[in-house]
């Protein structure tokens, strides 16, 4: 009888560690969804980003900020309910846990997986900031691309798609803000892959938080699974006391 009250207070023990271990990671959690929301919305609302993304037709850099968006709000919401369920010690409801996080985790790796594949060095971005600078240098001589085209090159430090050559291959000048202010010499690298290390500066961060999120779902789902198997022991001993 002894050695069967000294194995429930151990599991007793165990059962709070791992109900409260939960709860506190889930306040961590919610901390990040609360960051990953936002920084998601400070990238889609900053306006002056967003001239950028209007002017070189990059919306697909959207696309994945959309689903982190949606992933922060339901990691909050996840966050609260896997709290109460911890403390109640509640099966049905940590069961439910599990699945949310698992659909937290999906979310957010997805989001994460659309935006770096969007913003980053020799990702689908640059074909379509190519294309945008493309077409602006070729309509350089009109008021509104000769302007958005100054604004780009002057504010990255670039030139052309892929450099200067890219003016003489489209038979035009090479315009002034093309060449460093101090030395005269034209800039070496294009803007597409001046905007995608710029956009991939951005990113990174974002996408740093969200795999952060994504490992602390699955150690939430796991620690959720072994809180369920503890009360499941607990319930058992309890019939097998009776």
């Amino acid at each position: 009888m002894a050695l069967k009250g000294s194995e429930a207070a151990r599991l007793e023990r165990s059962i709070g560690c791992v109900k409260y271990t939960i709860f506190s990671l889930n306040a961590i959690l919610w901390i990040f969804g609360a960051a990953m929301f936002g920084v998601s919305v400070w990238m889609r609302a900053d306006p002056g980003f967003q001239e950028w993304v209007e002017f070189l037709e990059i919306d697909e850099f959207y696309i994945g900020l959309y689903i982190l968006i949606v992933a922060s709000i339901i990691v909050m919401v996840v966050a609260f309910f896997g709290c109460a369920a911890a403390l109640m010690e509640n099966i049905n409801a940590l069961y439910i846990h599990i699945g949310l996080q698992m659909l937290g985790f999906c979310l957010g790796l997805a989001g994460t997986a659309v935006l770096l594949d969007f913003s980053t060095y020799d990702s689908d971005i640059q074909p379509l900031i190519r294309r945008s600078m493309t077409t602006l240098i070729i309509n350089s001589q009109y008021e509104k691309p000769g302007m958005i085209l100054r604004m780009i090159q002057e504010g990255i430090g670039c030139c052309g798609s892929d450099g200067p050559m890219d003016y003489l291959n489209l038979y035009k000048p090479l315009p002034s803000e093309c060449r460093d202010s101090v030395t005269g010499n034209a800039f070496f690298h294009g803007c597409v892959d001046e905007l995608s290390w710029f956009l991939e500066g951005r990113s990174g961060w974002l996408a740093g938080i969200s795999l952060a999120l994504c490992l602390l779902h699955v150690i939430q789902a796991v620690l959720s699974l072994i809180l369920i198997q503890a009360r499941q022991k607990e319930d058992e001993a309890a019939i097998f006391k009776r």
